[in-house]
């Protein structure tokens, strides 16, 4: 039975990558320290004896005994307002934690993949994004702590690559949704979710003409497993590229929840991106992936799911705390 290490394992993508795994036959060492995770998410794996969970900040020093055969470093937040929150930890994950998993994947002589970004093309002067492009990125605004993190993140990594001779995959992740998303975390898609629960307006930034491409999370999760089984070691876009833009997105959810609320729009935040959506011409040639699910279908299933959560959840206040940043 192989082994893999999966950091983030108590986050949206963590936990269906632990599910995954576990699915394959592997034994499953989850790794977090719940800033942003929640117990819940894996609390169903508690029972396997092939699943392990370590309450840990990757940030220090990590030790895991015995075996390695895979890596997956997913810890990060990544939502902004998780950025406001605490910004000094997602720089500290993406610069610290990756440097630490690096040297355990070198001492356990194991294949690490490490979670990328589209964030890291910035506010893009090419569309779509495709791998090669270097993006525009604004170092010092509010969103420099998760682009910079991750891109600091892509280039220790290829260093690791290059000098240890260390397998490494580095997976550039756009836009995911679907089960176990923090309701009210800032991301459009929770946002207008929860925004139509509440019997709220939906809150568009800008005048709603900016693009979005969201891919479901089996998706993505089977692109991170091809990707991880490939012999690819330059960074491979995993996304759906079915983009559509913020105000159409808004009245897709409207429609969905059936709410009766209408769209209003706010100032764009500081270096919003205008334009997203994934150039996957490369997954498609080296893995054969390409995303199945619809949005309708997917989003039909992440409703679905949120409509399920207690109520306690729907009104927490983070999404105030985002409109306060946005105001920042």
């Amino acid at each position: 039975m192989k082994t893999v290490l999966i950091t983030g394992a108590a986050g949206f993508l963590g936990s269906h990558l632990c599910d995954r795994f576990i699915k394959e036959g592997y034994k499953v060492i989850g790794m977090d320290n719940l800033i942003t995770g929640n117990l819940k998410n894996i609390e169903h794996l508690f029972k396997l004896k092939e699943f392990e969970f370590y309450h840990h900040d990757v940030s220090k020093y990590v030790h895991v005994p015995g075996k390695l055969d895979y890596i997956l470093h997913f810890a990060s937040p990544a939502s902004p307002i998780d950025y406001l929150k605490i910004p000094i930890q997602t720089l500290k994950v993406g610069s610290l934690g990756t440097h630490n998993l690096l040297g355990l994947a070198k001492a356990k002589n194991a294949t690490i993949m490490v979670a990328s970004t589209s964030e890291i093309y910035g506010d893009p002067l090419v569309h779509p994004q495709t791998e090669d492009y270097w993006g525009n990125v604004n170092t010092v605004g509010p969103r420099g702590v998760y682009d910079e993190a991750k891109r600091f993140q892509e280039s220790i990594t290829m260093a690791y690559h290059r000098f240890h001779g260390i397998d490494t995959k580095i997976v550039r992740i756009f836009n995911t949704y679907g089960p176990r998303m923090r309701l009210n975390d800032g991301r459009v898609l929770p946002a207008f979710i929860g925004q139509a629960l509440r019997g709220e307006d939906l809150t568009v930034f800008g005048d709603g003409s900016q693009t979005r491409s969201f891919c479901y999370v089996d998706d993505l999760v089977e692109g991170i497993y091809r990707l991880l089984l490939s012999d690819c070691h330059d960074p491979v876009n995993i996304g759906n590229p079915d983009e559509i833009t913020i105000k159409e997105f808004a009245e897709e959810i409207i429609k969905l929840t059936g709410t009766s609320q209408k769209v209003i729009y706010q100032d764009l935040p500081v270096n919003d991106p205008k334009q997203r959506k994934p150039d996957i011409t490369k997954a498609k040639a080296l893995l054969g992936w390409e995303p199945k699910v619809s949005r309708a279908e997917g989003l039909k299933i992440t409703y679905e799911y949120f409509k399920s959560l207690p109520k306690e959840e729907l009104y927490k206040s983070e999404h105030k705390e985002f409109d306060d940043y946005i105001r920042k």
